[in-house]
């Protein structure tokens, strides 16, 4: 699995760190166990963390019931369930975050046709987001304003200098992870916006990393979640992350596309 991914592309920077720790010689599940006990990772029910065969999953049981249940994380030989692994590895307390909302609603509702607003927004996060840490400032607000509103334009050309240095992408969802692994012009995140302070963009990436998963974290347990939270975002969008991202890149309206009209059909 390890050598089937191009481990230089800028998306893949935020689990790149779990991924070194993994060797080609031990079955990637095994070395996602060593890790997390190494960091002694526990379920919101305070059970140790740990990466199980798909058939430990008993049949009717929904998987997130069953790793709040459990601790355990049903596990597959494919590259979703293995970048699922590495957000596990990397941004622990924001999963166990998302695990209990999940398994909240499970308890309350059951597993059913409709999985509910908290369970859905979990799960739309879980696949697919991606945090735009952006400095907490007028610019800031501004480059927020224009992705919000699609204006691409403004948001990856105009705004281009604040790329990196005052807003930053992490990659979080293990679907978004996977579909990058064949990058495609029109592969897009929902992405949840997370302000920082300037003190944020003068840390170490460990550091960092830790900063957004508390903060993240924090936010879910106090204000839950629902897909209202996120916005799209191209990801070979983002400045520096694909080659040739002139004007003319970002013109293609097929997949840089204006916001509709409040009213306007879907």
């Amino acid at each position: 699995m390890l050598e089937l991914i191009d481990w230089s592309r800028p998306w893949y920077e935020s689990v790149r760190d779990a991924a070194s720790r993994l060797s080609a010689q031990t079955h990637f599940r095994d070395g996602f166990c060593a890790q997390a006990a190494a960091l002694g990772l526990r379920n919101h029910l305070g059970l140790p963390i740990s990466f199980v065969p798909q058939e430990d999953l008993p049949e009717g049981t929904a998987y997130e019931e069953h790793i709040g249940a459990t601790g355990g994380v049903p596990t597959r030989d494919n590259f979703h369930d293995f970048f699922n692994g590495l957000v596990w590895l990397t941004f622990p307390r924001i999963k166990v975050q998302l695990n209990a909302l999940q398994a909240a609603q499970i308890a309350r509702d059951g597993v059913g046709k409709s999985r509910g607003p908290a369970r859905d927004g979990a799960t739309i996060f879980d696949e697919n987001a991606a945090l735009l840490v952006v400095r907490d400032s007028v610019d800031g607000q501004m480059l927020i304003d224009a992705l919000r509103e699609h204006r691409w334009h403004e948001a990856f050309v105009e705004r281009r200098a604040q790329w990196g240095a005052a807003a930053q992408v992490w990659l979080f969802g293990h679907a978004l992870m996977e579909k990058l692994v064949a990058p495609r012009k029109a592969i897009t995140a929902h992405t949840r916006i997370v302000l920082a302070d300037e003190r944020f963009f003068t840390l170490t990436h460990d550091a960092r990393r830790a900063w957004i998963d508390a903060r993240v974290a924090r936010e879910l347990a106090e204000q839950g979640l629902d897909t209202s939270a996120f916005t799209p975002m191209q990801a070979l969008g983002v400045p520096g992350w694909w080659p040739e991202q002139d004007a003319a890149f970002y013109a293609d309206t097929t997949v840089f596309r204006p916001k509709r009209a409040s009213g306007e059909a879907q």
